[in-house]
């Protein structure tokens, strides 16, 4: 069930009108829990065992963390919400990779192992549903969150349908508090969340679906395309992995708006960033303060020596890679961001910021910063080191061989597209539709719907980081 799909509207529809026409506050919470296993198992319903079994082991281990016991110290209760939590997002989502890993290093030893890899399917949503979780169990533990005693509070902020399957990643403490008040309907604003939810759905439907067939016919064969057909498929990717993830995110945070919830910002227009460090404050917010809060702060942060700081980067962007998915380029990925986090480190610690050179590199930072994830996005979506190779040819020194190509004229696709992104960044577009009349807001959205389905493609995609 996609946001993008008919069905989903008539769903949520249905939940909308349910949600407001109940009185009591406990009464809509169970709707909304319900709803949200109901969404979830129109994926798979096989895959909600896996949520009740996280949800309760974390609602436990939160309720235990507070009490003296006898026989478990508050690090054992911890270890275990942890192990569970990753022992089932490791069976899942990593079981063959490191079995494959594991196999292919035996065999450069020379010895023949290869067992029969078991067919594992990957629950949807299970790497950002696991990761919130757990985030419940450590701020207990940390002294930082009161564990709930709602159970139904504390199933809805693991299992809430419109950030489930692909985030952004709550927090406990910006969450929960929200459900032990009744939501009002007259404080409800409904401009914003719709313009923001059609919003979302042009960057997936109309720009991002509309970019995946050229991206892929290019990423599938590199080695025959030429120069320009590869860094416009490389540029266009990158396009079309923001559009598809933030329009996702745009579309969760405007369907919980409408409900009476608000969940965190997930993207701050990256692509303006002026250096690695800034656009990760800006891309996947949710996820890198995730990362920054329970793992590199846990490995010690910058408390320690420059080497044990750099250690730490590099280990947390490494292991962010990892949580993308099960694939050495994910990891690579994860290491080409913590380089250049540690780059920018060192840089930042030996350049004064007066300096003729900081200003020349800060005057060039937005290019030069896009040029960086362009080039690593390459590694994140080819599927093959042969692919790999043929497209940083091409992107890095400009050498291929290939004869098709693909037409130089969309390249101007850029140039609304860079516009739209702008023109949104500086003008913060849904603040002021929140505030114009009713009867022009009406009549805006009538138009954007209709311009909207006359450009719509045939074929519904799934998001992206559905599959992380």
């Amino acid at each position: 069930m996609l946001f993008t799909q008919p069905i989903f509207l008539f769903f949520f529809a249905v939940v909308f009108a349910l949600h407001w026409l109940m009185r009591r506050n406990g009464a809509r919470k169970v709707l909304l829990l319900v709803a949200s296993y109901i969404f979830y198992a129109a994926w798979d319903w096989r895959f909600l065992s896996l949520i009740l079994i996280s949800t309760l082991i974390d609602y436990c281990v939160g309720l235990l963390l507070v009490k003296k016991l006898r026989h478990f110290s508050r690090g054992t209760l911890l270890v275990m919400s942890l192990c569970a939590n990753l022992g089932i997002l490791g069976f899942f989502k990593y079981y063959n990779f490191f079995e494959q890993s594991f196999s292919g290093l035996l065999t450069l030893l020379g010895f023949h192992f290869h067992p029969v890899a078991p067919i594992i399917v990957l629950p949807v949503g299970i790497s950002f549903y696991t990761f919130q979780s757990m985030s419940y169990t450590i701020d207990i533990y940390r002294g930082k969150l009161r564990p709930t005693r709602n159970f139904v509070d504390f199933a809805l902020f693991v299992g809430f349908f419109p950030q489930l399957v692909a985030g952004p990643i709550v927090r406990a403490a910006g969450f929960l508090p929200q459900l032990r008040t009744a939501r009002r309907l007259d404080l409800v604003k409904f401009k914003g969340p719709i313009a923001l939810f059609l919003c979302g759905y042009f960057k997936k439907a109309i720009v991002s679906d509309s970019l995946a067939p050229l991206v892929d016919r290019v990423f599938a064969a590199p080695e025959t395309f030429g120069v320009s057909s590869v860094w416009l498929a490389a540029v266009f990717y990158t396009v079309m992995i923001y559009c598809d993830f933030s329009g996702y995110t745009d579309m969760a945070i405007a369907v919980a708006r409408l409900l009476g919830y608000e969940l965190c910002v997930n993207f701050d227009f990256p692509y303006f960033a002026r250096n690695i460090r800034v656009f990760w404050q800006r891309w996947h917010i949710s996820l890198s303060s995730w990362l920054k809060d329970y793992l590199y702060i846990s490995l010690g942060g910058n408390r320690g020596t420059r080497f044990a700081t750099f250690r730490n980067l590099m280990l947390t962007m490494l292991l962010g890679g990892l949580w993308h998915g099960a694939s050495w380029n994910f990891v690579i990925w994860g290491g080409l961001h913590g380089l250049a986090l540690v780059i920018h480190r060192l840089y930042s610690e030996r350049i004064p910021s007066d300096s003729a050179a900081r200003r020349f590199v800060g005057t060039l930072g937005i290019p030069l910063t896009f040029y960086w994830v362009c080039l690593s996005f390459i590694i994140f979506r080819a599927r093959t080191m042969e692919n790999i190779a043929a497209m940083l040819r091409a992107f890095l020194f400009f050498d291929s061989v290939g004869s098709r190509a693909l037409p130089n004229t969309l390249w101007l696709w850029l140039i609304p597209l860079g516009l739209f992104h702008w023109l949104f960044w500086r003008v913060r577009v849904i603040d002021r539709i929140q505030r114009m009349p009713d009867w022009l807001c009406s009549i805006a959205f009538g138009l954007a719907v209709f311009l909207m389905l006359l450009f719509l493609p045939f074929e519904y995609k799934p998001f992206i980081y559905f599959q992380f």
